[in-house]
């Protein structure tokens, strides 16, 4: 059985103290208590670890906890939001450039969402046009709103599984 030797990041990220390790983790998804919960679980010797573990702490958080994660993002199309430099980084690079009629369209679908749900719309942008991701968000304006939530969690879920490999591959920490 081959095993897989422990990423240089992981292993350094295990000798970090609690609070540090957390804060570190933090861009890949946004909630302080998913980053306080990983954390506190270490260690954590590979990718698949972190991967199970990140969404065990993730399907255990609060609505609330959810909903910080979300607002950690900019809205669809737009590049500006109450995260980190990281996390604003990675979501550029996510999300590509919409062209302008494509950015008017999102606005205004952003705008029907939060007025619909009460909180930004989130989808994993990875591999999606601004063109997919204004159906999907128009699709997903028909749901009701445990519905939603629960598909946003998702979306959420999965950007921060890739997120962390790319957290991993980062190198100098």
């Amino acid at each position: 059985m081959l095993v897989e030797p422990m990423n240089t990041k992981l292993a350094r990220w295990n000798g970090l103290d609690e609070e540090t390790a957390a804060a570190e983790i933090l861009p890949c998804c946004g909630s302080t208590a998913w980053a306080r919960g990983v954390a506190a679980l270490r260690p954590l010797e590979t990718m698949e670890a972190l991967s199970v573990t990140s969404d065990t702490v993730w399907a255990g958080l609060a609505r609330e906890d959810w909903i910080e994660a979300f607002a950690s993002h900019p809205r669809i199309g737009q590049t500006h939001a109450k995260a980190t430099a990281q996390s604003l980084a990675w979501s550029a690079r996510e999300q590509g450039t919409p062209d302008e009629i494509a950015k008017a369209k999102l606005a205004v679908g952003n705008a029907r969402y939060e007025e619909r749900f009460g909180r930004i719309f989130i989808v994993c942008a990875t591999g999606k046009t601004s063109m997919e991701m204004l159906a999907i968000l128009e699709g997903r304006l028909k749901n009701d709103d445990e519905t939603e939530m629960l598909e946003a969690a998702e979306q959420q879920r999965l950007i921060t599984q890739i997120r962390l490999r790319k957290w991993l591959e980062q190198e100098n920490g």
